[in-house]
């Protein structure tokens, strides 16, 4: 664990030391964010704030973890075997590989938004979705089938269950719909980054509490590249993470509660990106569902995700922030607890 802070140190070092020249970089190429019409109308004032800044997380991480990795690889400097070497693997190259998939994918979107033909909108939905969908069960097959990963924690219960191959379409969805719940979550300064930071602490804490040194580790650079690209994002932010930055995020959040097998009690843990993703399902199915049935679409808020509907009833946004942040260290202290009840 000293060691996971120190690299989660050095990591939120790179982020601050880098985040300035990343904003001029992107100001300089015009990539800023394109505000939804149909969205808060406070929000206009955000237009044109650099976007795609998720870079200042995934690449400290990914380039921190491929010199820790290639360095374990000689045994006699730290004296791991051959079976440890093995285990950096699997520990390090899941995660790594879907953040970096879903960071080239979320940044392709925020590309085409910025400068595509759907200028303001991105990728289209169904394509999007379809490209994380293969990302995400080509992830669930390997840890499943290549390093026989399946298996289900359960609080208060000594012995994990293996669940076989029905562990797959369980953790391509978990890997799906976490990327997802964290891209509906980033809507206000700094709201994603601090929610995706005490998750990834809490499941770091699972992880070495489990004796997972390098998922730890993982975990821990995670939260140290975070904090560095909240010293930008906090309100008023002066850049934004992006779909590059938030699916990223979420999906590689899924994978290690998929790895801790704890991801029974992600919802807990991640409640908010939950909340946030159930409130847009619920509000297009409850929309949908009284335009057929009474010929008008009605809403259950008055607008999804769930930030923009406090936003509404005059909340401001450092209040839905701290107020959002406050519930996420409750939930994620409960999930660690509950996590802790079922390790033997």
């Amino acid at each position: 664990m000293g060691i996971s802070l120190i690299m989660g140190s050095l990591c939120c070092l790179i982020a601050i030391l880098c985040g300035r020249p990343l904003i001029h970089f992107l100001k300089q190429h015009r990539i800023g964010k394109q505000i939804r019409i149909e969205g808060p109308a406070a929000h206009q004032v955000k237009t044109g704030t650099p976007t795609m800044g998720g870079i200042l997380i995934v690449a400290p991480v990914i380039v921190l973890l491929t010199v820790m990795y290639l360095y374990s690889r000689i045994p006699p400097r730290i004296g791991l075997d051959f079976a440890g070497v093995v285990l950096v693997g699997r520990s390090l190259a899941i995660p790594m590989a879907v953040m970096i998939g879903f960071a080239i994918l979320g940044a392709i979107d925020d590309y085409m938004g910025v400068r595509g033909v759907r200028r303001g909108e991105g990728m289209r939905g169904r394509s999007k979705a379809l490209i994380q969908l293969v990302i995400a069960a080509t992830a669930a097959l390997v840890m499943n089938l290549v390093f026989d990963i399946g298996r289900l924690g359960i609080p208060f219960v000594a012995q994990p269950i293996e669940l076989g191959a029905l562990w797959i379409p369980i953790a391509i969805f978990i890997i799906h719909g976490s990327a997802n719940a964290v891209n509906f979550t980033d809507g206000l300064d700094g709201l994603a980054a601090l929610i995706s930071l005490v998750a990834y602490v809490a499941y770091g804490v699972i992880a070495y509490i489990q004796g997972q040194v390098f998922l730890t580790m993982f975990c821990m650079l995670v939260a140290g590249a975070l904090l560095g690209f909240l010293w930008f994002n906090v309100h008023p932010a002066a850049l934004f993470m992006g779909d590059l930055g938030s699916e990223a995020l979420g999906a590689a959040l899924g994978v290690v509660a998929l790895m801790t097998g704890q991801w029974l009690l992600l919802p807990v843990i991640a409640i908010i990106p939950v909340a946030e993703a159930l409130s847009v399902i619920f509000q297009s199915g409850y929309f949908k569902y009284t335009r057929r049935r009474y010929g008008e679409g009605r809403r259950l808020f008055k607008m999804a995700p769930l930030h923009h509907h406090f936003e509404l009833l005059g909340w401001s946004e450092s209040q839905i922030v701290q107020r959002f942040w406050l519930i996420g260290i409750f939930a994620a202290m409960l999930g660690v607890g509950l996590a802790v009840a079922g390790n033997p």
